[in-house]
């Protein structure tokens, strides 16, 4: 089973409203991905990060790697969890 995992990034004061864990409620205007090569860690985060050009380059990504069919049963998206972590950070201070 995977881990879900909290980002807490004391260079962004946001951080810790932007990336949220939870294990079992996903708050109004959130969703949930599953982030990783190997081993998957579960992050929660914001809606607004659908529009924003970087993101949805990790999303072509995800359909590219397996179309509809998420391995975890919901969004998977194939990348270090590192890139993924830089890549929010980056649009959290947007």
């Amino acid at each position: 089973m995977p881990r879900t995992m909290a980002i807490r990034l004391p260079c962004i004061t946001n951080a810790k409203k932007i990336l949220r864990w939870s294990e079992n409620h996903i708050p109004k205007g959130y969703f949930a991905v599953y982030v990783g090569e190997g081993e998957r860690k579960r992050f929660v985060v914001p809606i607004s990060f659908l529009g924003q050009p970087s993101f949805q380059e990790l999303l072509n990504q995800a359909e590219e790697e397996y179309g509809f069919d998420h391995p975890m049963g919901a969004l998977t998206i194939p990348c270090r969890e590192e890139v993924f972590i830089d890549l929010t950070s980056q649009l959290s201070g947007l």
